[in-house]
């Protein structure tokens, strides 16, 4: 969820032209992240929860790389996008740790 904040929050910091394209892009895929955790630890089996957090994976390495874009195109400083990117490594982090066990123990 702070990544959620975090990335609504620069994406205000965007150009305006940006607005329907990579600042909306950004928020789709920072409110998918969570979304999908839930979605997948609602559902009735380890295999489907598994699914959605492969999917909240994906998601949390888009926003990685929208988030390179905007410093790329000097949307934002690297400074404005530091601690995004490491709610972004520590999001990827836990999905990776929580896949592995939920796999091993299936």
């Amino acid at each position: 969820m702070l990544l959620t904040e975090e990335t609504y929050r620069l994406a205000k910091l965007l150009p305006r032209e940006e607005l329907y394209a990579l600042s909306g892009q950004m928020r789709r895929a920072a409110v998918s992240i969570p979304s999908n955790i839930a979605e997948g630890q609602a559902r009735s089996s380890t295999k489907e929860f598994v699914n959605f957090l492969s999917i909240a994976r994906g998601s949390t390495a888009e926003l990685e790389t929208q988030l390179t874009i905007c410093v790329r195109l000097k949307y934002l400083q690297q400074s404005q996008t530091g601690p995004a990117l490491s709610l972004c490594s520590e999001v990827g982090k836990m999905l990776n740790a929580l896949i592995g066990k939920l796999s091993a123990a299936h």
